[in-house]
């Protein structure tokens, strides 16, 4: 096999002539690709975007391409990826950010990669290349392939291509911090504002109960929202001067919040259960940040902690957790469930089980 193809018919003959394969290229996340018993298949030299019309509002690239150079091409054109692709300045490439899975806090307001991927090419279990959706976004043909590669940590097949649509990219930002006594507060503070007409660009709450609200717009238009927004909140809240703000949206796409030993753990949650996590959280001293309106909680492990402490406590609660940084033996934790539906996929793309195994 050879490890790092550099065009789609390499990718295929390196599948077919594996017997398991794992495709990894950025390893941003590196406990996704610490699958045992699996050859990786390298495919940072599949890399280049294919096709881009700014008028469409689409492009099209391998694999294996950097983020942050399809952010740099979209910018130049005043377009963006609204979802905030975690670990882009770091080296995440766009199969990696589509089958981890993992959106950053401009998911709030435009929905997260599931909603931006609108065509795959890609490599099934038997060597076969095939495509899903299209490169137009009107694309309502037969199933929405592109959606189940979203999260399936390479399960599926091998991503050789992505389409995108992309969006306008806001003039410029606003962000506000708003203080809270505690996390409850903070959480009736992310309730009111998640059903205000604000239309927040992002909504992250730290443990202490302070918000962040992030706001996109023109020029013109956003003093006056954020004088109106500030007025509502009746002085709690106080706009961050542009290098503090930009300081701290990339921290939490790179999770520089974090101890860099710590075991990073992504966390499906709803606002209503946020108290009773951060509960136990605070009990093993996890650091943790609730993210999208309290949709998400992204939880630093300690490293001298056994990650069976945190796997039985997740089960406790009911909840389930990703592993995408950190030595663990496996990278779902708590309660977990595949779904008849990925089961079906899984047995239809991979039929000879060449690729990881949905446990």
């Amino acid at each position: 096999m050879k490890a790092r193809p550099q065009t789609r018919d390499e990718v295929v003959e390196a599948v077919r002539e594996s017997s398991r394969v794992l495709p990894v290229a950025g390893r941003t996340k590196p406990t996704l690709a610490t699958t045992i018993d699996v050859e990786l298949l390298d495919l940072s030299e599949l890399s280049g975007i294919v096709e881009y019309d700014p008028s469409e509002y689409v492009f099209t690239a391998k694999a294996g391409t950097l983020v942050a150079e399809v952010q740099r091409t979209l910018r130049e054109h005043g377009q963006y990826l609204p979802f905030d692709p975690p670990f882009a300045e770091h080296g995440s490439t766009l199969g990696g950010m589509a089958a981890a899975g993992l959106n950053g806090p401009g998911r709030l307001r435009f929905g997260g990669i599931r909603d931006f991927l609108i065509g795959v090419t890609f490599v099934d279990g038997g060597g076969c290349l095939s495509k899903g959706g299209g490169k137009v976004v009107k694309n309502a043909a037969g199933f929405d392939f592109p959606k189940f590669f979203v999260g399936s940590l390479g399960r599926f097949g091998v991503l050789t291509e992505l389409s995108f649509k992309v969006f306008p990219q806001p003039e410029n930002y606003v962000t506000l911090r708003i203080p809270h006594n505690d996390l409850a507060a903070g959480m009736e503070g992310v309730l009111r504002i998640a059903s205000s007409p604000w239309e927040p660009d992002a909504l992250e709450i730290e443990s202490s109960g302070e918000v962040f609200l992030r706001l996109g717009g023109t020029e013109t238009a956003l003093p006056q929202r954020v004088e109106c927004i500030l007025g509502e909140l009746s002085g709690m809240g106080e706009r961050l001067a542009d290098e503090e703000a930009d300081k701290f949206w990339r921290e939490a796409n790179a999770f520089g919040w974090a101890s860099p030993e710590a075991m990073l753990i992504k966390v499906p949650v709803t606002l209503n259960r946020i108290l009773e996590l951060d509960e136990f959280l605070i009990s093993v001293g996890a650091e943790r940040r609730y993210g999208m309106a309290g949709n998400v909680a992204w939880l630093a492990w300690p490293a001298e902690k056994p990650v069976a402490e945190l796997d039985v406590g997740l089960r406790k609660l009911g909840l389930g957790g990703l592993v995408f940084r950190g030595d663990a033996m496996r990278v779902n934790l708590g309660k977990w469930t595949s779904g008849t539906i990925t089961r079906a996929v899984k047995a239809a793309f991979d039929p000879e089980d060449k690729f990881p195994s949905i446990s």
